[in-house]
């Protein structure tokens, strides 16, 4: 199934090598150019259909992947495929799967799709879905394609044109077992039974290397021989019927058709061996109820009327125990929690079409609960179940997001209160239109320093104030008298100041560079906090808005999933109550066959009690006169045999999964 999902999904590019070897079968090997588109990929490729398929369809109602939406709508079909939503994807498949689409890709899809609808019960779509494949796919694909479309036909009671097929059939050798059973079948439910014998025989005789071979092999005797006992054909049944596995699960069923073979020929002594053999087993068991009644049958044919008597005594006594604990299971089944216990057994179990239940809860119930579970329709309704349980699942995890936004909604609005005061203030101040003001005194006084070449406004703040100190020493000296000692003075002056001058002068370029960096630095800064100061006035005004349509958003989602968790609520309930009234049914019958054999052994008890009592009557009435011939007991009833259903034919086996 997966494969098919695979080649919807179009593939990375993996080189030009593998460009120019591309099949024409496949899809075109492109590049994703939508993110959102890679993202479904992302979870599609972990095997996590259900969050891959939500994403598409989000993505695809938000218009998020406008490059991929044939691509997206392939895979949305085939996801639905998987997780067993067949209308769903049929739909998607009609629409798309066009003459555009490559033949191979086209015909996998019909493939699957028609598996599902046979599985489902959908004969009509599947015959339909079957027709739609164009020209032949692989060997493996075709020969099972074929043997489904044979089980179709036959399932719609096309017989003829199932024989025609599968007498043509063709494929690998692992499909041959299959093809030859299913034809076998088609020719016993057409009445050729003679012609159906080399089919069911060959595959009945066949060497079994793996379990569900050997499972096909005694399937295909069993099928043989009772046909046989249909036909009235005793003798040509037990053949057959001998080569079933005494381990095997058809086992109960072969000796049950042994004994009646045995019976049918007048070998009640010989029917004892297999009767007795599966008297001992469970009583579960339809064969084995009916043993109960066939081995004192043949014990009153062997006119051993005590041993015949001594075991309706223990038949009826085995029934009662049993009906017994059928009440007792159908009240714990009525009780309403089965499939809670039933799917706690399976906690990391999948959803989904493939989903299978893996094990049992410890119960008195579970017992009569594997023949239940064996019912297609019950695993297609607890399959069901389990998906609403998931969904329900899904929505509360949901709900509790939805909860988690009014959360983030109320916090933002709480945040947004109680910083509105002090933005209302930074925005009244004018901050920033000062500092812009101050940036530009800062800039104006630069460039008259650098027109100045005012070294000292540049200095350190030491150089400074040592530059002060020598212009006023110097103003104090040119007012001085023109004294020896004044001239020495002034030459140690101008010295000082020659060398803080040269200093100055020295570090000028430099430190003109690093303010002309610091102001622009400061402009850019500037220039920042009026971009904030727009966006905060903006924000001012627009973030009450946002929020408003964050929330109305959540509170509709929040009412749209509270309606669908009652929705599923409610056909969750329903669905409880159909699956336990399905399998309370199952029981019920169980209980009826087990009443019916009941009175059949209490009447064939009865009868026998009778015919005693009548012949020691007679006997007592007699006296000394002779004795009549002693008239031959009446024939025990037998009981109702189980009709030897007709043969049904294998169902296409599943295959691993192709390799992705």
């Amino acid at each position: 199934m997966r494969a098919l999902l695979l080649a919807a999904v179009l593939a990375l590019p993996c080189g030009a090598a593998s460009a120019r070897q591309h099949d024409a079968e496949k899809l075109p090997i492109t590049h994703i150019r939508d993110l959102h588109y890679g993202d479904a990929l992302f979870y599609f490729y972990q095997d996590d259909d259900f969050a891959a398929l939500t994403r598409l369809l989000a993505y695809e109602h938000w218009g998020r992947v406008p490059h991929h939406a044939e691509e997206a709508q392939l895979l949305e079909g085939g996801l639905y495929l998987t997780l067993g939503m067949h209308n769903e994807a049929g739909e998607r498949f009609e629409r798309l799967l066009t003459n555009d689409v490559p033949t191979g890709v086209r015909n996998r899809a019909w493939f699957y799709l028609a598996q599902v609808w046979y599985a489902r019960g959908y004969l009509e779509r599947a015959d339909a879905a079957l027709r739609k494949v164009n020209g032949r796919m692989s060997p493996e694909l075709e020969a099972q394609k074929e043997l489904l479309f044979g089980n179709v036909l036959m399932h719609e009671g096309r017989y003829d044109e199932a024989i025609r097929l599968l007498a043509s059939w063709r494929g690998p050798l692992i499909w041959s077992a299959y093809a030859r059973f299913n034809l076998g079948v088609a020719l016993v439910r057409n009445g050729r039974l003679d012609d159906a014998d080399p089919f069911l025989s060959g595959v009945g005789t066949m060497l079994a290397a793996t379990a569900e071979q050997a499972a096909l092999r005694d399937r295909a005797n069993l099928a043989l021989g009772f046909a046989y006992l249909q036909a009235n054909q005793p003798a040509r049944a037990r053949a057959p019927l001998a080569r079933v596995r005494l381990n095997g699960p058809y086992s109960n069923k072969a000796l049950l058709g042994i004994g009646w073979a045995d019976a049918a020929l007048g070998d009640y002594q010989g029917a004892l061996t297999p009767w007795m053999e599966l008297r001992g087993r469970d009583v579960l068991d339809a064969a084995v109820q009916e043993s109960y009644l066939a081995v004192p049958y043949a014990f009153g044919k062997l006119n051993a009327n005590a041993q015949s008597a001594e075991y309706y005594e223990s038949a009826v006594k085995s029934f009662d125990a049993e009906n017994g604990q059928l009440d007792e299971a159908i009240a714990r089944i009525e009780k309403g929690d089965l499939l809670e216990r039933v799917l706690g057994t399976d906690p990391g179990a999948r959803y989904g079409w493939f989903w299978q239940l893996k094990s049992l809860p410890d119960a008195p119930e579970s017992r009569y609960l594997y023949a239940v579970l064996a019912g297609h329709d019950f695993q297609e309704g607890l399959k069901n179940y389990r998906d609403l349980v998931y969904l329900n699942g899904t929505l509360e995890r949901w709900d509790d997001s939805m909860g988690a936004f009014e959360d983030m909604i109320e916090t933002r609005e709480h945040a947004y209160a109680e910083r509105l005061p002090r933005a209302d203030a930074l925005l009244a101040s004018g901050a920033v239109g000062e500092l812009q003001q101050r940036n530009v005194t800062l800039a104006n006084e630069l460039r008259t320093i650098e027109t100045q070449h005012d070294m000292a406004a540049l200095g350190t703040t030491a150089e400074r104030e040592q530059w002060a100190r020598v212009q006023r020493v110097e103003a104090a000296l040119a007012a001085a008298p023109d004294t020896p000692e004044y001239a020495n003075l002034r030459v140690r002056l101008a010295l000082i100041k020659g060398v803080l001058q040269f200093n100055l002068n020295d570090a000028f370029n430099a430190r003109l560079w690093q303010e002309h960096r610091g102001l622009k630095d400061l402009s850019l800064a500037l220039h920042e906090a009026q971009s904030r100061w727009i966006r905060v006035e903006r924000d001012r005004k627009n973030v009450p808005t946002n929020t408003g349509e964050f929330a109305a958003r959540v509170t509709a989602l929040k009412q749209r999933i509270d309606t669908l968790q009652a929705r599923l609520g409610a056909t969750e309930r329903k669905q409880s109550v159909f699956l336990a009234r399905l399998a309370a049914h199952q029981l019920e019958e169980q209980k009826d066959r087990l009443a019916a054999y009941q009175v059949q052994a209490r009447f064939a008890l009865a009868s026998m009690y009778d015919r005693a009592a009548n012949a020691g009557t007679q006997k007592e009435s007699g006296g000394n006169q002779a004795a009549p011939a002693a008239a031959p007991p009446e024939e025990t009833p037998a009981p109702p045999e189980q009709a030897p259903a007709p043969p049904e034919q294998a169902p296409v086996p599943k295959t691993a999964e192709p390799p992705r």
